[in-house]
């Protein structure tokens, strides 16, 4: 016989915090349809496009200050 949920989520919160990261990795790696790695791997390879482009001077660059005040803007 299988353990309900509210026993799984009991027994969770007794682990340690690293083992709790670990075990809602696990978690959601089981949603999801690629793992973990290939989604941190992807995230890796955009994050260094993107700094390749911006070293390149290809891309465009915004003052922190005016994105904050846009994203203000338009959430009002």
């Amino acid at each position: 016989m299988s353990a309900s949920l509210a026993e799984i989520e009991q027994q969770a919160r007794t682990l340690s915090p690293d083992e709790r990261a670990r075990l809602a990795e696990v978690l959601l790696e089981s949603l999801q349809n690629g793992s973990l790695s290939e989604i941190e791997t992807a995230w890796r390879l955009e994050i260094e496009d993107r700094v390749a482009a911006y070293d390149r001077g290809e891309m465009a660059i915004f003052p922190a200050e005016d994105v904050f005040a846009e994203a203000k803007r338009i959430t009002r």
